[in-house]
């Protein structure tokens, strides 16, 4: 399997490749794709690509605990939001088994594998962003508010993540250019906070979210453009 992984040198960016892989750096091989230095305006990142094969892989690039290792899903909350997922997945017609992703103290993450799983997903994400609202709705009416859950599959997730640093990079710097502003299309929360976190520290660079609902627009601008 071929993964992709970006970080701010080559060595953050395998670090993150040898723990969201679960595997030691000397059992894939990695290819650097692209290298973009540090400037006054723009920061610097190293993306790799990383060929993982072998038995000891994983079937996701998914990010696990020791505690996930280690511990079969045999909690009582664990067991029934995964019986509530498969459910919904199984009403909606399509087949799917659900595990666990990883543990935190106020996190749960799950994870469906189906050979329908682009469907699952759906176009930018939002079938999954509706089955994991779903979810948490569900999780509530357990007794656990406190616990957020995050639904993922085929990695989908952190892919995503990894596109959006690249799409705020590369408006950034149209924006730059053309001393103006561009307004991306509508995303989730969170979608919408990591373009926020990604453009925070560039100087001439400023974001804010428009619109009403849910699913708001980030407008990326040129500080002192009007």
């Amino acid at each position: 399997m071929i993964y992709e992984f970006e970080g701010r040198t080559e060595k953050e960016a395998i670090d993150k490749a040898a723990d969201v892989l679960g595997m030691e750096k000397d059992q894939f091989d990695v290819e650097i794709l692209e290298t973009q230095r540090s400037s006054l305006f723009k920061k610097g990142y190293v993306k790799i690509q990383v060929h993982a094969d072998g038995p000891e892989r994983p079937k996701t690039a998914v990010k696990s605990s020791p505690q996930e290792k280690q511990v079969p899903n045999t909690n009582g909350f664990e067991g029934a939001m995964i019986s509530f997922v498969e459910g919904i997945i199984e009403r909606m017609g399509y087949g799917g088994n659900v595990s666990v992703l990883y543990r935190e103290e106020s996190k749960l993450g799950l994870k469906i594998e189906s050979e329908y799983s682009s469907i699952l997903i759906g176009k930018k994400g939002k079938n999954l962003d509706a089955l994991q609202l779903l979810s948490n709705i569900y999780a509530g009416r357990q007794g656990r508010e406190d616990m957020r859950i995050i639904l993922d599959s085929e990695n989908y997730r952190l892919r995503r993540e990894e596109s959006l640093v690249r799409l705020a990079y590369t408006v950034a710097d149209k924006v730059r250019e053309n001393r103006t502003s561009i307004l991306l299309e509508p995303m989730n929360p969170f979608d919408r906070r990591l373009i926020h976190t990604t453009l925070n520290d560039i100087s001439d660079i400023d974001t804010k979210s428009e619109g009403e609902g849910l699913y708001k627009q980030v407008r990326v601008y040129y500080r002192g453009y009007k």
